[in-house]
């Protein structure tokens, strides 16, 4: 998490310094454009017209989407089975017990679950990026992943019900209960029941003591311990985390610009 919170103060010192380029290399690009002439059914023209169609919160979590599509596939190489088992799933009985807690956040082995998990993420991918900025974002589901996974092994180890779990479902719950948090009145519906709706507020608290019930009668139908993990981190996170951590970046970014400016001068400029 804290490599995670880094690299992302990182990222944004960085694109913050290339958005003045990125200006100017694309209004080049459209002056141009401009004198070429047009061809018609040009495919990566189409391609950019819709990837400038999307927000920006749909465009950072088009490589969340791509990494879990990508490792579902590796589930269907029979060769590669062994190893998915072993660092695609977590579990607190296994050899392999850290990178599992990341790597199971972009496993799924059902369709249904990675096309349910997928549909929510890009749910709220807009409104969770215009609160906390793609950067920030990217941060928080990284370490949603690993806090959520942590939580399941503690409740697993109480319980001693080891059982392998996978699935994006407890860093997704962070996506959800920080927007229900923050935008409590937000009016929101079931995909296949559009005619009711109910607030975020009502639909956390829900989700909350759907996943307590679970988590106490020791129902096996979702790793309710992980969602609950997740859910709780995201409403810490948008209460007070924001605050205690992303908001202290600030030596970490004056060091990074002192490294860099140092060696942009021993480079000669």
């Amino acid at each position: 998490s804290g490599s995670a919170f880094a690299s992302a103060a990182v990222w944004q010192y960085e694109s913050l310094k290339s958005r003045v380029h990125t200006y100017l290399e694309e209004a080049r690009a459209d002056w141009l454009d401009r004198m070429r002439p047009q061809k018609r059914g040009d495919f990566r023209k189409q391609v950019n017209s819709w990837w400038n169609s999307l927000t920006e919160g749909q465009r950072t979590v088009t490589g969340i989407i791509a990494a879990n599509v990508f490792v579902f596939c590796l589930w269907r190489v029979p060769g590669m089975r062994r190893v998915m088992f072993t660092y695609f799933t977590s579990d607190p009985s296994s050899k392999a017990l850290c990178s599992p807690m990341l790597l199971s956040t972009f496993s799924h082995f059902s369709l249904f679950h990675m096309a349910a998990n997928m549909y929510v993420l890009w749910s709220f991918s807009s409104s969770i990026v215009s609160l906390l900025g793609c950067e920030q974002f990217m941060a928080v589901y990284l370490s949603a992943g690993v806090i959520s996974t942590f939580v399941s092994y503690v409740a697993k180890m109480a319980t001693g019900r080891f059982e392998p779990s996978l699935g994006a479902s407890g860093a997704i719950m962070t996506v959800l209960a920080a927007v229900c948090t923050k935008m409590p009145e937000a009016k929101l519906a079931i995909i296949f029941l559009p005619m009711f709706t109910f607030t975020a507020g009502s639909a956390l608290k829900a989700i909350i003591a759907f996943d307590t019930a679970g988590l106490a009668l020791g129902w096996r139908l979702f790793d309710h311990a992980a969602h609950l993990g997740g859910a709780l981190f995201g409403m810490w996170y948008v209460t007070y985390g924001h605050e205690l951590i992303w908001k202290n970046r600030e030596p970490l970014v004056k060091a990074w610009h002192e490294m860099r400016t140092k060696n942009t001068g021993k480079g000669g400029g």
